[in-house]
């Protein structure tokens, strides 16, 4: 950014512009999302926006049109808010929103769709398959070590990891609480690093190296205090780092994707094995989220990446 574009940007650019920021919503990443959200008002709030923040619910249309701002600042996560269905309102209000539109949220969310596009554009995703909850649940599918995960879901809710030498599948899976779906995706467990790789419009911005403390990126690991440690630039060959941001780049357009995307990748360095488990829409934006993380990194401070989101929201997506 040129001297001239810093002063300007320092400048209060969005004065005048009502934006609508939705932020909790229905999913169980809603506290992740309250969180993201209310950094992203404080920032629109800072860059002299009219803000209003919408936790959003089933009359989002109606509460949407009652406020009519210029565009709307999606920090939802998970499903209904991350997989094509708010943005399918907001393309029907004909209303300008940030990340992704709907066919690649929905694609991106659906973690066995993903893979077969991610697969047929080149890039290497894990094997695994999805099956009936209730059977992963009696029987082991596949030889431990092995991932079991919804579908639909992100931040790691839902998400066990299988030991090799486990005499039983996880049992929660046939509870008759479990609210994610009647069939699971089982993946086996690439041992060694937890790679991230932000993509921004369409260039890679870093790799992140992710150490959690207690040894499985888990929901804690990702958003409690000192959960983990963030590496970057993440301690990997070179020709590893090129590949990861190529994958993550190829990932971004295979979706359709628009805005900030974050890919999470694994890495066995004794196999010397790169894969891709998932693309993320809307990476979340609280003070340990990895996306912001690398924008800083790359020199970009986070008042200056929710900017350079509002500039590239629209609609159509």
């Amino acid at each position: 950014m040129s001297d001239a574009a810093k002063a300007a940007w320092r400048a209060k650019p969005l004065v005048g512009r009502k934006i609508a920021v939705l932020l909790g919503g229905l999913s169980p990443e809603r506290d992740v999302s309250l969180i993201s959200g209310r950094e992203c008002v404080a920032a629109l709030t800072r860059l002299g926006a009219e803000v209003v923040a919408v936790d959003a619910g089933r009359d989002l249309a109606e509460r949407l049109g009652a406020i009519k701002p210029d565009l709307v600042y999606n920090s939802l996560h998970g499903a209904w808010g991350e997989d094509g269905c708010v943005q399918g309102v907001l393309e029907t209000l004909q209303l300008p929103y940030t990340h992704s539109g709907v066919l690649a949220s929905a694609l991106a969310m659906d973690k066995a769709k993903a893979k077969a596009v991610l697969a047929a554009a080149g890039v290497k995703v894990p094997g695994g398959d999805l099956f009936d909850r209730h059977i992963a649940a009696r029987e082991h599918v596949m030889a431990p070590p092995y991932v079991v995960k919804p579908n639909a879901q992100g931040s790691s809710v839902g998400v066990f990891l299988v030991f090799e030498g486990a005499n039983r599948p996880p049992q929660e899976l046939a509870s008759k609480d479990w609210t994610f779906g009647e069939e699971v995706m089982i993946e086996p467990y690439i041992a060694g690093k937890e790679l991230a790789v932000a993509v921004l419009g369409d260039r890679a911005l870093a790799v992140t190296d992710i150490q959690p403390r207690t040894g499985f990126y888990d929901y804690e690991a990702k958003y409690g205090e000192g959960g983990s440690l963030h590496v970057i630039p993440a301690p990997i060959p070179d020709q590893v780092r090129d590949a990861a941001m190529r994958m993550a780049e190829r990932a971004h357009a295979a979706l359709g994707c628009r805005g900030l995307t974050r890919s999470d990748f694994r890495y066995d360095g004794v196999k010397d094995d790169l894969v891709l488990l998932e693309v993320n829409t809307q990476p979340g934006f609280t003070p340990t989220s990895l996306a912001p993380e690398q924008a800083a990194h790359v020199g970009m401070e986070f008042d200056e990446l929710v900017m350079w989101i509002v500039e590239d929201a629209g609609c159509p997506r």
